[in-house]
């Protein structure tokens, strides 16, 4: 009798399994979609600035609290190296002319043998954080 009723008890689990199980319809607002694009746009610009941005080199080129003196650098700089761009700062007392968008200190390293001619007091390469791709004017991304 055991036997009869575990039987017919496989036997009806196998049935209730075997028929279609229901399907989920989900109706879902198009708007939903809209704000999910707009999410991903706004995470986007928010994130590319800072991916603009890594650790790199640049060539100091001066530190002096005389604005006149950096800014003739300055100068100098942009007329022999149209490629790089300067980088001029103000640390209580002292104008610091920075230069360059290395990725490598070789790179940094192979430009200074170069620049050392026109500034042969004091320029070195530092470590800081660098644009990768300063702007699209045309300028070498170092």
């Amino acid at each position: 009798m055991r036997w009869i009723l575990s039987l017919a008890m496989v036997f009806m689990i196998g049935e209730l399994s075997a028929q279609d199980t229901p399907t989920v319809v989900v109706h879902k607002d198009p708007r939903v979609d809209l704000l999910v694009k707009k999410h991903i746009e706004y995470n986007e610009l928010a994130t590319r600035e800072a991916r603009r941005f890594v650790q790199g080199f640049r060539i100091l080129i001066i530190s002096t609290n005389d604005r006149t003196k950096a800014n003739d650098a300055k100068i100098k700089v942009y007329t022999n190296f149209p490629e790089l761009k300067a980088y001029m700062m103000y640390q209580s007392p002292n104008y610091k002319l920075k230069v360059g968008n290395f990725k490598s200190q070789k790179e940094a390293d192979d430009y200074l043998k170069r620049i050392q001619p026109y500034f042969p007091s004091s320029v070195y390469i530092i470590r800081d954080t660098i644009e990768v791709n300063p702007d699209k004017s045309g300028e070498l991304d170092k």
